[in-house]
């Protein structure tokens, strides 16, 4: 039987999937949200933790979560409010609001010393920002290995503005525009965003994107009332029994407001919240009534705004770019290579084992929550099973 647009039958296999990851101890609990055709199917299963209070109380909707680099497509839409009332602009440089990154140098080698450098050959622009092509971002390498990945490693976050004068002294690893680099241009974007509206980024983000959408549990700590929602997030270890261990606890690193509001992935948040952002993208930037974007500004932070040049020499996963481009904090699905996803398909994971897409073609929205790090593949042993699964309960 079919419901929603999927098959009641195959929809098992989705469950099924889950509950072997909570089995084998991967994670305590997970989530999936499924909407097709504007029917809500959920899969929930396990607890918040394999310890403490967390352990008697079940994963749901409401579980509030560490988003990690999910974080990144909400930083963007925020930025887009303030193209749309003309508080910034897409190709103006960022030198007026961030004076930081004005008259940047870049490496004459990106794998050289940090003194070797020459001049940029032009500003960044928000455009850069958003579509990742800014210059700088994360290195790959061993420590010791590469100068300017070490120096970007060694950058910690006491204040913004201290962030920022730290990461404006540095080299650009390579020229604006050059190439796509990935997670610092998001923490920028949301500098940015503070200094034009004059007020906090996460005052901007509830005022601009939260409150619009009526999301109550989106923020960059948790309230000590909402601790028992809030799940605990976990590592493997290196032994040989590779057993769960505590990265992050309900009192840990997001009980408390942060000195530095990381747009690159410091959002807390829950499945019912980020469905109401995706519903909202999904709808052309409304959501019940109430419109947070335009339209031709989801359009555009949908597209794919990176060239084959700036994919081919991207450094990034080898092969990743063959299928996928770079929209505005998120990827897009440029060639269909497996059940699912389709072509045009948007969203982006996070460090924790979250995953959000939206997906035009089939009218899906997919959400994934679970709290395990990657520990450095963010694809995770089970994520190809689990778009699977759920590109095979299609039913209409």
């Amino acid at each position: 039987m079919a419901v929603g647009g999927f098959s009641s039958k195959r929809l098992v296999r989705v469950r099924d999937l889950l509950e072997r990851h909570v089995e084998s101890r991967l994670v305590p609990g997970a989530v999936a949200v499924l909407v097709r055709h504007g029917e809500v199917h959920v899969e929930a299963t396990g607890t918040l933790a394999f310890e403490g209070a967390g352990s008697g109380t079940p994963m749901a909707t409401d579980t509030i979560c560490r988003l990690g680099s999910m974080t990144k497509p909400i930083v963007a839409a925020c930025a887009m409010t303030l193209v749309e009332d003309c508080t910034l602009r897409l190709d103006d440089p960022v030198d007026d609001l961030l004076p930081e990154l004005a008259d940047m140098t870049v490496l004459t080698d990106p794998h050289g010393p940090l003194d070797d450098v020459v001049a940029a050959e032009r500003p960044i622009t928000l455009r850069d920002l958003l579509a990742g092509t800014l210059g700088t971002g994360m290195v790959p390498a061993e420590p010791g290995a590469v100068p300017i990945a070490d120096a970007l490693n060694a950058l910690d976050q006491p204040s913004p503005d201290e962030w920022l004068r730290r990461l404006g002294s540095l080299p650009l690893v390579h020229q604006p525009g050059e190439r796509w680099m990935y997670d610092t241009a998001a923490s920028l974007t949301g500098v940015l965003i503070s200094r034009a509206t004059g007020m906090s980024f996460g005052d901007a983000l509830r005022e601009r994107i939260c409150d619009p959408l009526g999301v109550k549990d989106t923020a960059f700590s948790v309230d000590a009332e909402n601790t028992a929602r809030f799940a605990t997030a976990y590592q493997r270890d290196d032994s040989a029994t590779d057993e769960p261990l505590v990265d992050d606890g309900p009192d840990g690193r997001w009980s408390q407001p942060p000195a530095f509001e990381s747009g690159g992935g410091g959002l807390v948040s829950t499945a019912e919240d980020y469905l109401a952002f995706a519903s909202a993208l999904r709808a052309g930037g409304s959501h019940r009534g109430e419109r947070v974007l335009s339209r031709p500004s989801v359009t555009l932070m949908t597209s794919d705004h990176l060239t084959p040049a700036q994919k081919a020499v991207s450094g990034f996963r080898p092969g990743y770019f063959d299928s996928v481009g770079w929209g505005f904090g998120m990827s897009v699905q440029t060639h269909r290579t497996h059940l699912g996803p389709s072509v045009g398909t948007y969203g982006w994971p996070g460090f924790y084992g979250t995953a959000w897409y939206n997906d035009p073609a089939e009218d899906l929205t997919t959400i994934f929550v679970m709290q395990r790090a990657h520990a450095g593949d963010q694809t995770l042993p089970m994520w190809h099973d689990f778009w699977t699964a759920v590109y095979q309960a299609i039913d209409d």
